[in-house]
C-alpha cells in the first residue's frame, strides 16, 4: 500500500506577520518596486527631454 504524497511545505514569507515580527515582505517588495521604477522614470524622462531638443533645435 501506499501513502499519499506530503503537502509541499508552506512559504514562510507568505504567511501573516505573528505579534512581534514585522512585515518583511512588503518592504521587500517596495524597495524592489522602487529599484525598477526610479531608474525607469528618469530614463523617460531623459528621453522626452532629449527628443524634445532634438525636434525642436
Amino acid at each position: 500500500m501506499t501513502t499519499p504524497p506530503s503537502p509541499p511545505p508552506a512559504d514562510p514569507g507568505a504567511s501573516a506577520p505573528g505579534p512581534g515580527r514585522p512585515p518583511r515582505r512588503r518592504a521587500l517588495i517596495l524597495g524592489s518596486w522602487l529599484w525598477v521604477t526610479v531608474p525607469l522614470a528618469y530614463g523617460l524622462y531623459e528621453l522626452v527631454h532629449k527628443a524634445r531638443q532634438l525636434f525642436t533645435g
